[in-house]
């Protein structure tokens, strides 16, 4: 393992040189465990192979990129790829129309009673991790239609075709169904999942085997709905988008909506009819940021994507190239820079339509970075990391340094874990998925959608299962005054899509899932390309590190100072400095992802899309 490490390298120092001088890199490639995929006319890539499938059916039918992440999305729904159709959807799209990024907040939101006081009166320290009480409103679905609608091309019928078939009866993969027999413990506790998950109850595997035919009649009942309600609409003259959102009406005011709530409150649950009508999709400007040349597009801050820019604006001081890839130093530079934004995620992050108002002119300027790289350690880790005060970067004075004074002195991992805790982990890294979409005329689609990953309480007779989003909320304002839980309030989320353009261009569209683990990774792959000359598929399958020295947005949002997982390859020299330095090291086989990109090659008019090689992630392109 340390001599290909060597080698790879050397073939990076290498490569790196060559295109320097003008020679393309692209000719010198490091060999990877999946081929990059390469396409003039459109590419999808996403967290299942299916669902690629079904990306592919929308494109090869004319429909433009926005059509066919919506179909992929749909489908991963349906195939419970971490997430289902009560979950919630985070999108960026680039718009070739108007050379725009914009931002699709398709967030949930906390129900009717949902207050910290309701919470802590049940003895919680955080809102659950499972159950009906762990659910925000339903987003994914409203998401997917109002990006169909207002950046699509085709109708809710076609571009729901593919799920609809999926939900009529698919072959499961064994991924899925091994995590249903693992949970059917929990499933059991909601009447409407065991009808779904456990067509064996009574047998030794209750849930399906990897192959057989999965059926959900009432979710495949539940779409029928909004393509009716979509053609009824259009008989009646409407255009295509305004059926789109005749659909949407039924789902969120309509039958759907009543049993939705209905299943929800049978079982425990506070979300209402008047939850469902008046929570609305939130079409928003995104946040930005400059690194040498590029511009880097984020969700706002109730996503956790602004850590990413915090942290490029921090590392733009500092001369990364040097310090060689993965090398000690490298690492060291990067966990402590990530420790000094992720403070400030914990800290000041929230749903900027609640006050107090998030300082996030300050967290995002340039010189707030420059103050903050001053506080690192170069020779050590730093378990002690604070937020730090952008207030004084937009001309006003900070009204937390109380609180920050003494902030961080709980949740702190009290485990004695021999490795890696498995619960710690889970947690750590839990749900999501991604899509990534591109076609010829422009359009570019990133999206991060989670929720509802199994074990989901399902709603009712709707097929539908519920968000575990709530969660992520806190209970106490000492932890973070901005994510307070409150009726209406969308929850600070570790989703987080993104979109790179490089002089008004497109340049990069990635995301990854696995929770807090997402932003981490997303910076060392942007990294691996910019700095070291990766090409997309290397850099997705490149060895990563990460940090659990942030919060957990999960569980009991706990952390693990100067928690440092490594790939196995790691040299042992590196792995003794690191420790040295003050670090707890543990190790994986594959640290990379899943990432999903696709870069856009300017020089040839080409996309190519990357991957990582783990998981089931896949991507199709022509």
């Amino acid at each position: 393992m340390h001599v290909k490490l060597l080698v790879f390298a050397s073939v990076l120092t290498i490569a790196t040189h060559l295109r320097s001088v003008g020679q393309s890199f692209n000719n010198f490639p490091v060999t990877t465990q999946k081929p990059p995929l390469h396409a003039k006319h459109w590419i999808g890539i996403t967290g299942k192979p299916l669902a690629a499938t079904a990306g592919s059916m929308i494109f090869s039918k004319g429909g433009n990129a926005v059509d066919a992440s919506c179909a992929m999305l749909a489908a991963t729904c349906t195939m419970w790829d971490v997430l289902s159709w009560g979950g919630e959807t985070q999108a960026l799209i680039y718009n070739p129309k108007t050379k725009k990024v914009i931002a699709i907040n398709a967030m949930g939101v906390a129900p009717t009673g949902a207050t910290a006081d309701f919470f802590k009166n049940k003895g919680m320290q955080y809102p659950p991790e499972y159950g009906p009480l762990a659910a925000t409103t339903p987003g994914t679905a409203g998401g997917l239609m109002t990006m169909l609608a207002e950046y699509g091309t085709m109708s809710l019928k076609e571009v729901l075709k593919p799920a609809m078939q999926l939900a009529g009866g698919y072959p499961i993969e064994a991924q899925t169904a091994n995590s249903i027999e693992k949970e059917k413990n929990r499933i059991k506790e909601w009447p409407y999942s065991k009808k779904v998950f456990l067509p064996h109850a009574g047998e030794e595997r209750e849930a399906p085997d990897a192959g057989e035919i999965f059926v959900q009649k009432d979710l495949l009942a539940t779409l029928q709905k909004l393509v009716d309600a979509e053609e009824q609409a259009l008989k009646k003259g409407r255009s295509r988008k305004e059926a789109i959102y005749a659909a949407n009406d039924r789902f969120y005011k309509g039958d759907i909506a009543k049993e939705i709530a209905r299943g929800c409150q049978e079982q425990g649950g506070l979300i209402t009819e008047a939850d469902m009508a008046n929570w609305k999709v939130k079409i928003e400007e995104p946040l930005m940021t400059n690194y040498k040349g590029i511009d880097v597009y984020k969700m706002q801050q109730w996503t956790q994507g602004p850590v990413m820019l915090q942290a490029l604006n921090m590392l733009e001081n500092i001369d990364l190239k040097s310090m060689g890839y993965n090398s000690s130093r490298y690492i060291h530079t990067l966990y402590q820079v990530m420790n000094l934004a992720f403070a400030d995620r914990d800290f000041y992050y929230g749903d900027p339509a609640f006050g107090p108002e998030e300082p996030m002119k300050g967290l995002l300027s340039k010189e707030y970075a420059k103050e903050r790289v001053k506080l690192i350690n170069w020779e050590k880790n730093d378990p002690k990391i604070l937020p730090g005060d952008p207030y004084p970067f937009e001309g006003k004075t900070n009204p937390y340094t109380d609180l920050i004074r003494n902030w961080g002195a709980k949740q702190v991992s009290q485990r004695n874990r021999n490795g890696l805790d498995e619960k710690f982990m889970e947690e750590f890294t839990a749900g999501t998925t991604s899509v990534e979409a591109a076609d010829e005329e422009g359009w570019v689609v990133s999206i991060t959608p989670s929720g509802g990953w199994v074990p989901a309480c399902i709603a009712g007779n709707t097929g539908v299962g519920l968000s575990q989003r709530m969660q992520s909320f806190v209970l106490d304002p000492k932890e973070n005054p901005f994510n307070v839980v409150e009726p209406g309030k969308r929850p600070r989320v570790t989703l987080t899509p993104s979109l790179a353009l490089k002089d008004g261009k497109p340049f990069l569209s990635f995301a990854k899932q696995a929770g807090d683990e997402q932003d981490q990774l997303l910076l060392q792959f942007f990294l691996n390309i910019v700095e070291f000359g990766m090409t997309v598929q290397e850099s997705t399958e490149a060895p990563s590190f990460k940090t659990l020295q942030m919060y957990s947005t999960f569980g009991l949002h706990e952390k693990d100072p100067g928690g440092l997982i490594l790939n196995e390859s790691m040299p042992p020299w590196s792995r003794k400095e690191l420790s040295r330095m003050g670090y707890k090291l543990t190790y994986q086989p594959r640290t990379s992802g899943p990432i999903n990109a696709i870069y856009f090659d300017w020089v040839h008019g080409t996309m190519w899309g990357g991957s990582s090689n783990h998981g089931e992630d896949y991507g199709i392109g022509w």
